[in-house]
């Protein structure tokens, strides 16, 4: 009976057993406060690429179509948003061509009130996938009224952040992954020569 007793009385020990106990949610908690972090880092890297590509567009030193040393093509405009994100996110060269994680989206309209304001997606459930369908890469000549959207897939990986980050939830009901950054810019270009 002494045995158990000293047993039960010992402390030898006892920090490491609260530290094995503690570490897995500690270290839990620490990781989803970093991939938050990240995650929200990656939506201003976007939105900056965003602000830039438009600027570009709005001022006449990416043009579409028009003939000129600035033309661009799809390809051309998908790698040079590429290279805006690359601090933060890489683009695979199958990602410029072949999209499954950055959408962009470049659209001319005739007026600032006909311009989408709600994110494309594939059904009207809260949480439903991307519809890519209807995007374009159009973007108008001097004084012309255009949109640039883009949109990029972040994927979540800590399980504890997952349901309170995800935006896209796959379509038979699996695990949600997929945070969407979306960064819109909507602006009408100068009357450049």
């Amino acid at each position: 009976m002494s045995r158990w007793k000293r047993f039960f009385r010992s402390r030898d020990g006892s920090a490491a057993i609260e530290f094995a106990i503690l570490s897995l949610p500690y270290f839990m908690i620490v990781i989803a406060i970093l991939e938050t972090f990240l995650a929200f880092t990656g939506e201003q890297v976007v939105a900056n690429a965003t602000d830039t590509l438009s600027r570009k567009l709005r001022t006449g030193r990416i043009t579409y179509n028009l003939g000129r040393t600035t033309d661009m093509t799809q390809a051309q405009f998908r790698q040079a948003f590429c290279n805006e994100i690359a601090v933060l996110i890489r683009c695979s060269a199958t990602e410029v061509t072949n999209p499954q994680k950055l959408y962009l989206d470049v659209q001319t309209f005739a007026s600032f009130s006909t311009i989408p304001k709600t994110i494309p997606r594939v059904s009207t459930a809260k949480y439903a996938d991307l519809d890519t369908t209807k995007f374009k890469y159009t973007p108008g000549g001097p004084g012309s009224i255009n949109m640039l959207r883009a949109y990029y897939r972040w994927e979540i990986m800590t399980d504890l952040v997952r349901p309170y980050l995800t935006t896209i939830r796959p379509a038979g009901g699996g695990m949600p992954r997929d945070f969407l950054i979306v960064s819109t810019a909507a602006f009408q270009n100068e009357r450049y020569p």
